[in-house]
């Protein structure tokens, strides 16, 4: 059965697309078979994988207005061992267009039990917001991975979303568990990245991986190539720090 990772964090620009992009090709590199869901109405993580996010048939979208099934807008193998869930701005409507529906918090879960056997690994791209996409995403997953970048105020609102997690595993899926957290825009020549990570350490009571991704340059080129980091530079400091996280991923599992 696989393991479903949501990638959250309410903060924009902490690289939680970056991770949920180069993780799961990590991962893919590795031999799993790997289904990514991109539930941010950005659709960034569709369009870093190559895909045209403008032209498409059926997208997320049309599966939580249950207008198709999973199967029906999975694209298959957009590169080896990853397939693809995709979103584009028409998700910004879903929030308006599901009020009063039943027991809209389960939509994407019921979806994703058809198929989660089919793969190893199920990697969850939130949007940057506790709305109700998120809480689909974190009743549809087995566990929360929370993106930190390495600056001043990394820790703020970071408690809000440890709070939202918990309520979620109380009311909605008691399987839910905190991945963990991760550093990203690792700067290793600056006193700030250093302490950020320190102090989160002293004050965050959750497991936090050892692996730093650092700033890099190749790994902010890749996505206007419409690759991952692995297939873009492998060679890279971001490469080898995602293939670090991929096997702590799976070591975890």
């Amino acid at each position: 059965m696989g393991k479903a990772i949501a990638i959250a964090n309410q903060k924009g620009g902490v690289g939680k697309t970056t991770t949920s992009i180069n993780l799961s090709a990590c991962l893919a590199e590795k031999g799993k078979k790997v289904l990514v869901i991109d539930t941010d109405p950005q659709g960034n993580t569709t369009s870093g994988f190559g895909i045209d996010k403008n032209n498409l048939e059926m997208t997320i979208y049309d599966l939580i207005l249950g207008e198709c099934s999973i199967g029906d807008c999975i694209i298959k193998e957009v590169i080896k061992n990853i397939s693809l869930v995709p979103s584009n701005v028409n998700l910004a409507a879903a929030e308006i267009e599901l009020i009063g529906i039943d027991r809209k918090e389960y939509i994407l879960k019921r979806e994703v039990d058809y198929i989660k056997s089919e793969y190893d690994f199920i990697i969850i791209d939130c949007p940057p917001s506790l709305n109700m996409l998120t809480i689909n995403a974190m009743t549809t997953a087995d566990s929360v991975l929370v993106p930190i970048q390495c600056e001043y105020y990394a820790l703020e609102g970071l408690s809000q979303l440890i709070h939202t997690i918990n309520l979620v595993k109380e009311r909605l899926n008691p399987e839910l568990d905190m991945e963990g957290v991760v550093f990203t825009m690792f700067d290793s020549r600056t006193n700030l990245s250093m302490q950020v990570v320190e102090n989160v350490k002293e004050n965050l009571n959750q497991r936090i991986y050892n692996t730093l991704i650092p700033r890099n340059i190749r790994l902010a080129e890749a996505p206007s190539h419409g690759m991952p980091i692995s297939s873009y530079d492998a060679k890279s400091a971001g490469s080898e720090a995602y293939m670090l996280l991929a096997e702590e991923v799976i070591s975890n599992s």
